[in-house]
């Protein structure tokens, strides 16, 4: 993985010598659309379980500009690409039947893929394989539709996508009183068969809304067709994901602090999350950037937890000393905005902020430590629009720049700015 991550770096001359060069011709479909025939259930925002659905992922506002529409949904995405699907098993859940479902965001729907037997059931292929009462979510990717614009650096925006997914259902489990428990350790080529996936979708991660029970799942004996979306394959990027699949060395978090927020004003801020594009330059209080560490550095309910540095320049906050600060310490005072814009390819978002994140992992867990710094990132933009904050996200950065800045040998995963 590091081949990989070394390969897919940006730096001032990569990006001036090698730009991206896009084919609007082949721009894929930000939708994934099963057979017509299937059982649909539409999502009814008055059912509590309905409305936690569609927080993980539905539409909030669309775009219209000359020849292009745009979808804006309760999950951020690189370039509004979403290469993430959502599928979930539900068992014993009261509305739903016993079965695998796609969530069918084009349609605001739900479909039903296979309904499930007795013993069945798709625990059969996790490293835990009792059976799960309750809703079990699994995250995959298409990446040709990230891909198609970001070339071979798209895997790194599937990971933190995913991770951005993960913190959607972290979030929408909370304000219905449940706990989101992420898991990496399962068998995703069986279910790549399972689920008749070609060689551009693939599974990155799951997630358990539910409880355990005693008994385990004997077997699983759904084999889909295949759903038949264009994609164009890139070798690099595939041979990255098989490189990631094994992990080692997985320490599991089996704690969940929760959010101290009010839920009403926590629900309106999941549905009015924007990528803000520019920041006015006007400070927040140190008090806010208070709450926001604090939930930053809550633990993350995973069967492998994978450490992720938080790092942070301070440009504009009332109170605080500006410089670069790792973990709450201030590493190096001083005024690094004009820095911190260069480092995230000489975007003023960087500079115009109150504070630029920036998180690092020397993990060797390529999957889990990408998407965690995704759900940290998911965190951070839930949190700032609670706040009235903006927040973007920011995925391309000078990479060898951005570590000698924090003079560190960890990878550099993600970058993001808040402010006003």
């Amino acid at each position: 993985m590091f081949t990989y991550h070394e390969a897919t770096k940006h730096s001032y001359f990569s990006v001036r010598y090698h730009p991206n060069r896009i084919d609007w011709e082949k721009q894929p479909s930000p939708f994934k659309i099963y057979n017509r025939f299937l059982r649909m259930v539409k999502l009814d925002d008055t059912k509590p379980l309905h409305r936690m659905l569609y927080r993980i992922g539905g539409i909030t506002a669309k775009k219209v500009y000359p020849g292009v529409e745009y979808y804006l949904r309760t999950i951020p995405s690189a370039g509004a690409l979403y290469p993430v699907e959502f599928y979930f098993q539900t068992r014993d859940v009261e509305g739903f039947e016993d079965g695998i479902w796609h969530f069918d965001v084009a349609n605001s729907a739900v479909k039903l893929l296979y309904r499930l037997g007795a013993e069945e059931g798709v625990e059969v292929h996790f490293a835990d394989k009792r059976k799960i009462r309750g809703f079990l979510f699994l995250l995959s990717t298409i990446y040709y539709r990230s891909s198609w614009k970001y070339k071979n650096r798209a895997f790194r925006y599937c990971l933190l996508d995913a991770g951005h997914g993960l913190g959607t259902i972290e979030a929408s489990a909370w304000l219905e009183d449940f706990a989101a428990n992420v898991r990496y350790r399962f068998d995703k080529p069986a279910l790549h068969e399972a689920f008749g996936f070609h060689e551009g979708e693939f599974f990155l991660s799951a997630a358990v809304v539910g409880a355990w029970e005693r008994e385990e799942a004997a077997y699983l004996d759904m084999r889909l067709p295949s759903a038949g979306t264009v994609y164009e394959r890139s070798p690099i990027i595939e041979e990255a994901y098989a490189d990631s699949l094994t992990l080692h060395g997985c320490k599991k978090m089996t704690r969940f602090e929760g959010f101290m927020f009010d839920k009403k004003r926590f629900d309106e801020a999941i549905y009015t999350r924007r990528s803000i594009r520019a920041f006015n330059r006007r400070p927040i209080s140190k008090a806010m950037l208070d709450i926001i560490l604090e939930n930053l550095r809550k633990p993350i309910l995973s069967d492998c937890d994978e450490a992720v540095t938080i790092w942070y320049v301070v440009n504009r906050v009332e109170g605080m000393e500006s410089g670069l600060y790792r973990e709450g310490k201030l590493c190096n005072a001083g005024d690094f905005s004009q820095k911190a814009g260069y480092l995230c390819l000489e975007q003023a978002l960087g500079s115009d902020s109150a504070v630029t994140f920036f998180l690092t992992s020397g993990s060797e867990n390529y999957q889990p430590a990408y998407q965690k710094a995704g759900h940290i990132g998911h965190r951070l933009y839930l949190v700032s629009s609670y706040l009235g904050l903006g927040c973007s996200g920011i995925g391309a950065y000078y990479d060898d720049e951005v570590a000698a800045f924090l003079e560190t040998d960890e990878m550099v995963l993600y970058a993001l700015a808040i402010g006003n």
